[in-house]
């Protein structure tokens, strides 16, 4: 028995999030198919992150198991085969020791978030970022986001179906930054609160837009309510950009 960890980029549309569901596709269960035909049984595929339908990945890591190993060189070759044509790939493979998680030995995750700040639709970006017709000042979005850096209870940014046992996270970088007509949010921690990013992303637009003070960030936060949640950022732009190791 070898253990392989694996980094993946996938393309979110098809998929209802990453975690396998009975009936609906799912980024796990696509590679769990690929890699069984590698063994000849099932394989379980444990991911560092579960993203939600729709969530992209350019830096999603998961670990699994084989009876049978294979020469490092032909891991990820051999599960890119059986992938396709889903929208879904290895873009790297390595072993590592038997007790090692993709989950649990996680010492960062880094996501980044995409705003299209224009009035015209989106054509090539179109389910790849948020598009925002207002004009969104970025410098207020940033300034407003420094105060969710550090250990906080995020309350206010947690979906009512989240599974997590307590609201408590540290944050440990947020940026707002503009490139041209597009923006990007990224954010940094250990661990995230369900629809977390995508919460503090859709209330920092309220502040982009001049709706709110910049103050509001920091007032919601303490009131640890979601309702007091600005409106939820789709799942359009969102992406796992990077998992971080110690061991790295």
């Amino acid at each position: 028995m070898q253990r392989y960890k694996i980094t993946v980029e996938y393309d979110g549309r098809p998929f209802f999030g990453w975690q396998r569901q009975d009936g609906q596709p799912s980024v796990q269960q696509a590679l769990e198919d690929a890699a069984a035909k590698l063994d000849g049984v099932p394989v379980l595929m444990q991911g560092a992150g579960r993203t939600d339908r729709g969530v992209h990945a350019t830096g999603q890591v998961a670990h699994f198991d084989l009876q049978k190993p294979r020469p490092l060189r032909k891991i990820a070759d051999a599960l890119n085969f059986h992938l396709r044509p889903a929208p879904v790939a290895v873009l790297d493979a390595e072993e590592v020791s038997e007790d090692w998680s993709a989950r649990f030995n996680a010492t960062l995750r880094a996501y980044r978030y995409v705003i299209i700040n224009r009035r015209a639709d989106l054509t090539v970006d179109k389910g790849l970022a948020w598009r925002v017709p207002s004009r969104l000042d970025a410098g207020a979005m940033d300034r407003a986001a420094k105060a969710l850096i550090g250990q906080h209870d995020f309350s206010t940014f947690r979906d009512a179906e989240c599974q997590a046992k307590h609201p408590i996270r540290t944050l440990d970088k947020i940026d707002v930054a503009r490139y041209g007509e597009g923006l990007e949010v990224t954010v940094e921690a250990k661990s995230f609160l369900h629809r977390q990013v995508r919460s503090i992303v859709g209330s920092l637009a309220e502040v982009g837009r001049g709706a709110r003070d910049e103050s509001w960030i920091a007032d919601i936060l303490e009131a640890k309510d979601r309702t007091a949640c600005g409106p939820v950022a789709p799942a359009d732009g969102l992406f796992l950009e990077r998992v971080e190791y110690g061991d790295d």
